[in-house]
């Protein structure tokens, strides 16, 4: 909802009984308040610098001034809430790196502050008198009207009262007149609120509000900062693939083979077995070292590509799987990588949920995009959503551009289908 909204809920009979009218008078009333503590703040801070600048120790606090728009615009959009049940967001900057120098320069680089700025000069100048006019004239005055008869009984003992300081009201017929035009007057005071109050929050969104080249600009950066995320986290799994291949499996081998020669050469007994056991457990603390290390970035992939390391994947599997893969070139490695561990979440619930006896593995690349396709021949009915594991890759998949389908009806059979927009590099080893 907009503030125009307002006047949409003023074409409808119940206005007068609804909650917009009081809404209005607290926004245009809070505004005058508002208005006018803007108004002091930013002569305080634009006077303290400027007599602080004639001595050179006021210079740097000169920024304060152009800075002085954030927070007015921060209250202007909590005050907009009152009218508009559609917050409006800020559209500030995401600081590049930490520390207050980064906050400055960003802050003062970017336009938004610069308007939030000018729409606080026009607010504390213009706007909040508005605001103040506008409530007194359609809000305070029917209500003093309203209050004749009782200011009459209460103040000047049933003789007589002033009317908003201008005619004087001797009788009680006269008084309870006043008080009945008073309530004609607040109903048509209702209205002058509720125009007022969504023509100043429609200038108020328009210029503290996200415009649409704004909001895309943000939209195509929180893309760039996804895909940055995910290259730094395949770039994290392929440095801990390599310690690990490097370093603890390294150290598992030459451990074992320790304890094998050490086997070899004790004699026949209790220390023998020892070893021995000792040597069995080493060997299964390398395997599984080494099936840690493939699930978190196959050194396959890394070296020789997807082909390789989807028929690696294939040779690892339980069931036949019949691959149709070629590759011309290297996709970008967190294509790759995606694309790799999509068809080995396939593989893995063609295993467990299936019961298929075969899987084809295809794919290939063509009008600049890369293609796979996993087809089984189980009993169907797989959901992505119901905790296959698909789900999560799914997102990763959408983070590149890309698009997972899956299909499979009862019965079978079951087809998952992903595709990724990409370039393909030369086929070189990255190794290198």
């Amino acid at each position: 909802m907009h503030a125009s909204h307002v006047w949409q809920a003023m074409s409808r009979p119940r206005f007068l009984l609804s909650a917009w009218p009081l809404r209005s008078a607290a926004y245009l009333l809070t505004g005058a308040v508002t208005g006018v503590a803007a108004l002091a703040g930013i002569v305080t801070v634009a006077t303290v610098c400027g007599a602080l600048a004639i001595v050179l120790v006021g210079l740097p606090l000169l920024v304060l001034v152009p800075l002085s728009g954030i927070p007015i615009a921060t209250v202007e959009r909590r005050r907009l809430r009152l009218i508009d049940r559609t917050p409006v967001s800020g559209r500030h900057r995401v600081l590049a790196a930490p520390g207050l120098s980064a906050w400055l320069t960003t802050r003062l680089r970017e336009q938004a502050t610069w308007r939030e700025l000018g729409y606080a000069l026009l607010f504390a100048v213009l706007l909040w008198p508005v605001d103040a006019l506008a409530g007194t004239v359609a809000l305070l005055c029917p209500l003093s009207m309203v209050f004749t008869p009782l200011l009459m009984a209460a103040v000047a003992d049933g003789h007589e009262v002033k009317v908003l300081k201008q005619w004087t009201v001797t009788t009680w017929p006269a008084a309870f007149g006043v008080a009945v035009l008073g309530l004609l007057l607040m109903g048509v005071g209702a209205y002058v609120l509720g125009v007022t109050a969504g023509a100043r929050a429609e200038l108020a969104r328009l210029l503290i509000a996200p415009r649409e080249g704004e909001l895309g600009a943000q939209v195509v950066e929180l893309a760039r900062s996804r895909v940055r995320l995910v290259e730094a986290f395949e770039a994290e799994r392929r440095r801990i693939e390599r310690d690990l291949h490097d370093g603890a499996q390294q150290r598992l081998v030459a451990l074992a083979m320790a304890l094998g020669l050490a086997r070899l050469d004790a004699p026949p007994g209790p220390l023998a077995d020892q070893l021995a056991k000792a040597h069995r457990q080493a060997g299964k603390a390398l395997a599984e070292l080494r099936e840690l290390i493939h699930g978190i970035h196959p050194k396959v992939l890394t070296d020789y590509g997807l082909p390789a390391a989807v028929a690696d994947a294939a040779d690892r599997c339980v069931i036949a799987v019949h691959i149709d893969l070629e590759l011309p070139g290297r996709p970008p490695q967190a294509v790759e990588s995606a694309a790799y561990f999509v068809v080995c979440e396939a593989l893995a619930n063609a295993v467990k949920h299936s019961g298929a006896d075969r899987v084809r593995v295809s794919g290939g690349h063509r009008d600049g995009r890369l293609f796979l396709e996993v087809r089984d021949d189980g009993c169907g009915g797989a959901d992505a959503s119901a905790g296959s594991g698909l789900t999560g890759l799914a997102d990763r998949v959408s983070v590149l551009d890309g698009r997972l389908a899956l299909t499979s009806p009862p019965g079978g059979p079951t087809l998952l289908r992903v595709e990724f927009p990409c370039e393909l590099t030369r086929a070189a080893d990255r190794s290198a």
